[in-house]
């Protein structure tokens, strides 16, 4: 799986093509959104029926990343559950499987929009936020330099909707990791006004950077 490397605030950081974020020096995965029990809350609340399957193959997915790079740290930009209910009711299964990848290691859930406070019963400790340099990790993009995720960012390639990094001179945005998380095209003017010049880094089979420029009128 083929990423592209980059320097962003001091910080040599590789876009994995998977989603997830990569600081080699610090031994450092970061990843966005992974929204594990989002089937339960939608039924919860009498929306659609999903198949309950998301948790284990987001974290599936989490799992060969953790395999190949083997992080000390893994910090989760927020909205690691669709909500904290969602998290107490987690399936066993899914429960066991963060067991096994937060072994050994520190695991830091940054609260997010969806999961604000400390998801009881579950490995790892709570941030608001990390500073790594000068750079703070956060769920939501406000003053930079930062690095964030919330806004499930994607590009169209090829005539496909490819979820995406969007690296511009004071954020770095973090694609949606979670098996059923949709996403926000980076031309969406939220996107926009964040990240108006830049890289968009499509994930996929590899990472590929793609010029982002301001439109004209």
């Amino acid at each position: 799986m083929t990423g592209y490397v980059f320097d962003f605030h001091g910080l040599r950081l590789e876009a994995r093509a998977s989603g997830v974020l990569w600081w080699g020096m610090g031994g450092w995965l970061v990843v966005a959104d992974l929204h594990l029990g989002k089937s339960e809350r939608m039924a919860r609340r009498g929306g659609p029926l999903l198949p309950p399957y998301e948790g284990l193959a987001t974290l599936e997915r989490l799992a060969a990343e953790i395999a190949a790079l083997d992080p000390q740290v893994v910090v989760s930009l927020g909205d690691g559950f669709d909500d904290l209910a969602a998290a107490e009711a987690l399936d066993p299964l899914v429960a066991g499987a963060l067991a096994r990848l937060a072994r050994g290691r520190d695991w830091v859930w940054i609260g997010g929009n969806h999961d604000p406070g400390a998801p009881a019963g579950l490995p790892g400790r709570v941030a608001d936020s990390l500073r790594l340099g000068r750079v703070t990790l956060r769920h939501q993009a406000g003053q930079g330099p930062d690095i964030s995720g919330h806004f499930h960012p994607a590009v169209r390639l090829a005539g496909e909707r490819r979820r995406a990094f969007l690296l511009g001179g004071d954020h770095l945005l973090l694609p949606a990791f979670g098996a059923y998380t949709g996403g926000l095209l980076q031309d969406d003017p939220a996107l926009a006004a964040l990240v108006p010049q830049g890289l968009a880094i499509a994930c996929g089979a590899r990472a590929i950077p793609l010029p982002l420029g301001r439109r004209r009128s």
